[in-house]
Parts: structure tokens; sequence; C-alpha cells
């Protein structure tokens, strides 16, 4: 563990004296994202030496005399701190041209300082090997991102965003707490390892408890709403690694709870399968009604830790009928997908930061032919696209091919485990298909097509620290893909980590079938460039003409008859109506010569919609009939605590 917390407390120090620093700025800058870099390549190299040998490595420390706060790494533990160093080391290197616009050190260095705090809490969080220091670093985790999520607190809607994941993150908080309290009053203990002797009907109700708290982190459909506000809010590098891979310290929450409850029923199978599938489906539709690309990139998220409960699913649901081969294909394919999802979604995240850093808007419908002058940008992201959609070569199919393979092998072992799988099966299939043509939207209208607005003319990218990582990411999600046997065992380390007790089971031909299919795919990509390099050789010397797309006899068309992202998807969205309503406001069209108009349109969130209704406003509407208690009497407010204590001490 000697390295583990060398890593974290260089990561600190960066942080530290960035903030020390920060009145000069560029030297502040410099500082932190060397000791940041330097710290997380130090981590990942620990990392993955435990991930690639096994060996599990602990540390304790004595809190107040009283009390121990223990950590421990093992391959569940050694392969989330791979994902989470490998993408706070990119953003952290991607940060500093980002960071170049804003104005003011004390700004800049107050960011690396809360950047660094949540790099070393998500990394403690997922060592931590009792309640205390998980609790410890849970809270750290949550209150550095919160003042992240508001670094520009001069905008009305940031604050919002901030405050809404600061009710939404500490709610969940209070749930694991429940659970954990549950635990303790069962075990009498802080530590984990007692929890497998609670007893059985109290194991579901502390499985269902910590799915809700660390679902409410992970994104999970309806405790999603947070999330479309915050990412948008946050600097682009800090959405990548909140989106990345903090939000997937709530999947380490399941999965280390699953493990440590050691009871395996198809219960815990049905309730993850049943909110992965509607958390995948419905995040993906109100992806495709999205106007922001960064608020469209988060509901992402949402979708894409669909796709990994539904693995976790499958994974419970073998694990709980005796099938040894759909459990390590479940959990395989869900654990290798939060890595998969992690290396793509930074990547998207940063592609439209760069974006928003050239254009100084999200708007997808104010852009357009932005490839032209942005050609590493534009071929990044669209690697990313074609790795969220689940495309070969690419990392995302990967892991999709072994969940989807994890289900069909789970089709024969009882009717509603064949009903579970049938479910999971189809329901891949309709995000696969939703998530592509939510992309072609986005590569069509931001980097295809002509500029919509003047801020997308004349659009060049720069800065070197922005393009070497999302190069990187790009590279990563071709190198997965097409040579996915390493990081397949790194996945069946980490599954060995939930304590299954299987031995060795056979999944070596599922991964010989996934690496002939990528590299099949990438032969095709490699083809097809070589026969565009010859064309553009042999065109090379003759005069070429360009013109105008012939547009049916029209002979002045203009940048407004493009396809709008809204035009794009309205006959998908108008198929999902029940479930992604459509607000429109268009004033009507009157007189011969009508004045000019306007449309906007927006797809509503039912979650979002529906806790205005039914949770916010009874609230707020209980606590306006309730303020005739706050009168400003001192003498009546120590009467309020004089009576609760009276009632506390008969109680007791």
């Amino acid at each position: 563990m000697c390295q583990f917390f060398s890593s974290t407390f260089i990561i600190l120090l960066g942080g530290f004296l960035s903030l020390v620093f920060a009145r000069q700025k560029k030297f502040s800058k410099v500082i932190a994202v060397l000791f940041l870099s330097g710290g997380c390549l130090l981590g990942l190299l620990d990392a993955a030496a435990k991930l690639l040998n096994p060996a599990g490595a602990s540390a304790s420390f004595r809190y107040l005399d009283l009390f121990f706060l223990s950590f421990h790494v093992d391959g569940l533990s050694a392969f989330f701190l791979t994902a989470i160093f490998a993408v706070s080391l990119m953003a952290a290197i991607y940060s500093f041209h980002y960071m170049e616009n804003e104005e003011g050190g004390i700004k800049t260095g107050v960011n690396y300082f809360f950047f660094s705090v949540l790099i070393a809490s998500m990394a403690l969080v997922v060592t931590a090997a009792n309640i205390l220091s998980f609790m410890i670093s849970w809270e750290m985790m949550s209150l550095s991102s919160f003042f992240l999520v508001i670094y520009s607190h001069e905008s009305a809607e940031n604050r919002k965003a901030g405050y809404l994941y600061f009710v939404f993150t500490h709610v969940g908080a209070m749930f694991v707490l429940a659970a954990f309290g549950l635990i303790y009053g069962h075990t009498g203990s802080f530590e984990f390892a007692p929890m497998a002797g609670v007893p059985e009907a109290v194991k579901i109700l502390i499985f269902v408890l910590s799915f809700i708290g660390f679902g409410s982190k992970a994104g999970v459909f309806p405790f999603h709403v947070w999330l479309p506000h915050a990412h948008p809010a946050a600097p682009s590098h800090i959405s990548a690694v909140m989106s990345g891979v903090m939000i997937k310290t709530g999947i380490y929450g399941i999965l280390r709870i699953y493990a440590i409850l050691d009871f395996h029923t198809p219960v815990f199978g049905y309730i993850t399968l049943i909110a992965g599938v509607i958390s995948g489906i419905l995040g993906v539709v109100y992806a495709l009604g999205q106007h922001d690309i960064k608020r469209l990139l988060a509901y992402h998220s949402v979708e894409n830790i669909g796709i990994i409960l539904i693995g976790l699913g499958i994974g419970m649901i073998g694990a709980a009928t005796g099938n040894p081969l759909v459990a390590v294909l479940g959990f395989a394919g869900g654990i290798l997908h939060v890595l998969n999802h992690s290396v793509f979604k930074s990547l998207l995240f940063m592609g439209a930061g760069m974006v928003l850093h050239q254009t100084g808007t999200r708007s997808i419908d104010a852009l357009g032919g932005l490839l032209k002058g942005m050609k590493i940008t534009g071929t990044t992201f669209i690697i990313g696209s074609l790795a969220i959609c689940g495309l070969p070569p690419f990392n995302g199919f990967v892991s999709e091919f072994f969940i989807y393979m994890g289900s069909f092998k789970a089709i024969p072992v009882g009717s509603i485990s064949f009903a579970m799988s049938v479910f999971a099966i189809i329901s891949l299939a309709v995000i696969g298909g939703l998530a592509l043509a939510c992309f072609t939207k986005v590569v069509g209208v931001v980097f295809q097509g002509e500029p919509r607005t003047k801020a997308a003319e004349n659009v060049k990218e720069n800065g070197l620290a922005m393009m070497v990582p999302m190069g990187c990411l790009a590279a990563a999600c071709v190198i997965i893909g097409v040579f996915p046997k390493v990081f397949i065992d790194m996945a069946l380390t980490a599954v060995q980590a939930l304590g299954l007790d299987y031995g060795r089971v056979p999944v070596e031909p599922f991964g010989q079938i996934t690496g002939n299919i990528t590299f099949a795919a990438l032969l095709f990509f490699v083809v097809v460039l070589i026969v565009m390099g010859i064309r553009s050789i042999y065109y090379k010397n003759k005069t070429t003409t360009k013109s105008g797309t012939w547009g049916c006899g029209f002979t002045q068309p203009t940048v407004k008859m493009q396809y709008t992202g809204s035009s794009y998807a309205g006959s998908i969205l108008e198929f999902f109506s029940a479930a992604a309503p459509l607000s429109e406001e268009h004033p009507p069209i009157k007189g011969r010569f009508p004045l000019k108009t306007h449309y906007h349109s927006h797809v509503n969130d039912i979650a979002e919609l529906h806790m205005k209704n039914v949770v916010v406003r009874p609230v707020f509407y209980l606590f306006d009939k309730l303020r005739w208690m706050q009168h400003g009497d001192i003498h009546l407010y120590i009467g309020y605590i004089l009576l609760a204590i009276v009632l506390l001490l008969f109680f007791i």
C-alpha cells in the first residue's frame, strides 16, 4: 500500500501547492498539472501491477484513539483504481490549456485543489475496508465534486445545478448510512467482514438501501436527476472525470456490498437488471432530445450505467441459479464496461470541451462544419462515438458482446430467468440502435455540413495539452477493442474478488471470438483508408472543382435549410413520447406579411417532472405552512430545544 498512499499524497500536495501559489497563475497551473499527473501515473502503474499479478495489500490507521481507518486493495479495487488514475491523468494534462482563458489565479488554484481532493477521495473510496473509512472518503468525494460543479458560480443555472447535486448526493449518502446502520446494529462492528452473518431478510433490505444510495451517485433512473444539470455546469475536464469515473464509485459500492453480503438470490439480479434496462433505454431517449452537447453526453452516462447494470444483473442471476459461465460473462462484461465507458466518455467530454473552448457555445444547433478546421477533435470524437455505440473494432463492442453472450447463455436457466435474459437482449439492441441514431445526429450536425452561426465559422483547434489526451484515449478505444485479451483478464481478476469461488471458468473462447470480430472490422477500416489514400494520390495533380449539393432545382440554399438536431430526432422521440413528453413553443404565424417568429422545443425528463410535482412542491408547501414556527423569538426557540430534550428522555 506504500505506493498507493504515496500517489494520493503527491496528488493532494499538487492541489495544495496550486492553492498556495494561486496568485502566480501560470506557475500554479504548471505545478498542479505536474504533481497531479505524476501522482496519477504512479497510482496507475501500481494498480495495473496488482491487476496483472494479483496480490492483496492492506493498511490500517488509528483514528481519534477510538477507531481504525482500514484500507485494502484487491482485484476489484485495483480495477477501479486503474480507471480512476488513467482518466484523471488525462484530465489533468487536458486542463493545462483548457484553463488558460480563465480569469483569476485564485479561482484556478481552488479548482485544482478540489480536483486533487476528488481524485484522492475516489481512490480512497474504492480501497476503504470498513464503514468509517468508506463514509469519510465518500463525503470528501461528494463535497469536493460539489465545489467543482459550482466553479462558475456567477451563473444562477450553475448554482442551481450545484445545489441539486448536493441534495441528491447527500440523500443518497443517507440511504448508504442507513444500510451501514443496519449492519452495525446486527454485527456491532464497523468492519465489513461480519456482514455475511446478518439474517437473510435483513441482507435484502441492506442491498435495496445500498442500491438506492449508490444508484443516486451512479445516476440510475430515477435518481439521475442531478446528472444532466451538474455535468454541463462543471469545466469539461471535471465533467470527464465525474462522468468517466466518479459515478462508477456507485457501481463499485453496489458490487462491494453484493460481495460482502455473500447472499446469492435472484432478487438482487432482477432489481439490478430492471433498473439497468430502464436507465439504459430512457437515458439514450432523453439524450436524443437534447440541444446542449454536454447535457446530451450526461444523459449517455445514464444509458451506459444502465448497460453496466444489465451486465451485473445477468451475473447475479447466473450466480443465484448456479450457472458459473453466465455469472462470469455477466460480471466480466459489466465490469469491463466500467473501464470502456471511462475511456470513451472522457474522450467525448474532452471533445465537447474543445468545441466549447473554441466556439464559446454548447448549443448543437449553433454549430456545424467543425471537422474542416478541427480535424483531430473531429476524428477522435467520431472514434469515441463509434465506441459508445458498441461497434467493432472499438472497446465498447468488447464489453457489450460479453453481456450479450451472458444473456444468451442464461436463456435455458428457468422461466423467470428466461424472460429476464430475453428482456436484457432486446433492451441492449434497442439501446445500441438509439445510441447510433443519437451520435449520427451529433456528428452530422456539429462536425459536418456548414456553420450555422458566426460562432462556428473559421474555427481552429489549438492547445497541444488538450489534443494529446484525446489522441491517447482514442488510441485506447482501438487498442482495447482489437487486443481485448489483457483487458478481459483484468476484468476476470476483478470478478474473482467478488468471492464466487468458481475457479477457472472457460471464457477464453468468447474472448477469442471477440478479438476475431474486432480484428476483421479493423481490417475493413484499413482497406477503406488505403482506398482513400490511393484516391487522394491519384487526384493529387488533377484539377478539382467544388460546387453545392443539388437542391432539387432550388438555386439559393442557406445554412438554415440543414437538418437540425430536433428535426433529425423528431420521429424517434415521437415514438417514445409517453416516456419523453415534448414541450413546444411556437407562436402562430399570422397575416400576409408575418413578423419574425421562433420555435423552441424541450424534451421533458419524466423523473424530474414528477419529482417536482410529487416531491418538491408538496415539501415546499408543507414548509410554507410551518413558517409560523420561525418567528424570531429566541425564548420560544429555547423552549423548542427543551421540549425536544424532554421528549427524547421520555422515549429513551
